[in-house]
């Protein structure tokens, strides 16, 4: 790939992320905006990852899945968010072809190990709600790991081969890409001067390939859910389940729906502009929505929060005795 990507680049040496070119009395307040929603990502995801690492409470399947779709997410937003924020402050949007084939492939890494994650989440839900007795046996310590190496595998596998296709193409001008994120799209559509029909047959491929099966189990174990809640006698019983369950369901919903209105609806040019703000939720909000749902609607999130400020202000009130005093 990187013998094409030399050949590519001595047509083309890099590409211009026109991003929010067309808003550019609202840059600052962008750049604000983006700036405020990447720190709080990046505090809440990490603070999920804390959280879970050291409270012995939290090492269920659950909160593993929970700790690695938060590490997941605080890499995706770091893959889309910083060079975002340096184009709107500086104003400069170039791209060498380099960088933008690798954030393409992270991207692409970690939005196909997060459909994955989310359904392998799902699948632990309706086992908890489903199979409660037998949740403990099914969902062991060995499952969960070959769970989530199947999820991160799988990201890895789709952006490669899809950015092995990609490295075929020449682009020659123009190097414009109108969007402010290296995405398969443009690639194939605004900036490649060859034909792109391989391509984007095989892109289809791996997406269909790696998408729709987590898609379609994530689905099918909300079925199975819901079909569940509703035989549960007790109106406390259905409020407890529909609390675990409806957080998820949101991430889902919005992760899976913007993404598949972004990349199903036809390219023209009257769309570009709501295509790019319907990416915004699945490489922005959901990062961001991640953290706030699983520690706001859950309990033990919370509890293991309020446990660590207080060994934390313990901890800063009763400072170590000095040597001074230990040798007394």
């Amino acid at each position: 790939m990187a013998n094409k990507v030399n050949q590519n680049a001595s047509a083309v040496t890099e590409f211009i992320l026109f991003g929010f070119g067309d808003l550019i009395n609202l840059e600052f307040l962008l750049f604000s905006l983006f700036l405020v929603i990447y720190l709080m990502t990046m505090a809440g995801n990490l603070l999920i990852v804390l959280l879970v690492v050291t409270d012995e409470q939290l090492h269920t399947p659950m909160y593993f899945f929970l700790l690695n779709l938060s590490l997941l997410e605080s890499c995706y937003s770091s893959v889309i968010l910083p060079k975002t924020l340096s184009s709107l402050l500086t104003g400069k949007k170039s791209i060498s072809i380099k960088s933008c084939f690798m954030q393409f492939y992270l991207f692409a890494c970690l939005g196909g190990a997060e459909c994955y994650f989310l359904s392998v989440m799902s699948y632990d839900r309706y086992l908890a709600v489903c199979k409660p007795l037998h949740y403990s046996t099914l969902m062991n310590n060995r499952l969960c790991l070959q769970l989530a190496v199947v999820s991160w595998a799988s990201g890895i596998l789709v952006s490669t081969c899809t950015v092995f296709s990609i490295a075929s193409l020449t682009f020659c001008g123009p190097n414009v890409i109108d969007h402010y994120l290296c995405d398969l799209s443009p690639f194939i559509k605004e900036i490649s001067c060859t034909d792109t029909y391989t391509v984007e047959l095989t892109a289809f491929a791996f997406a269909c390939a790696f998408t729709l099966p987590p898609l379609l189990l994530t689905w099918m174990s909300y079925i199975f859910i819901i079909y569940a809640i509703i035989r549960i006698p007790s109106t406390t019983g259905k409020q407890k389940a529909f609390s675990t369950c409806s957080s998820h369901l949101t991430v889902v919903a919005l992760f899976y729906g913007t993404l598949m209105l972004v990349y199903m609806l036809p390219q023209c040019r009257s769309l570009k502009h709501l295509k790019k703000i319907f990416s915004l939720f699945y490489t922005v909000v959901t990062p961001l929505i991640n953290p706030i749902i699983y520690s706001l609607r859950n309990k033990e999130v919370k509890e293991a929060m309020w446990k660590g400020l207080r060994k934390l202000v313990i901890h800063m009130t009763n400072p170590r005795p000095s040597f001074r005093s230990l040798s007394k």
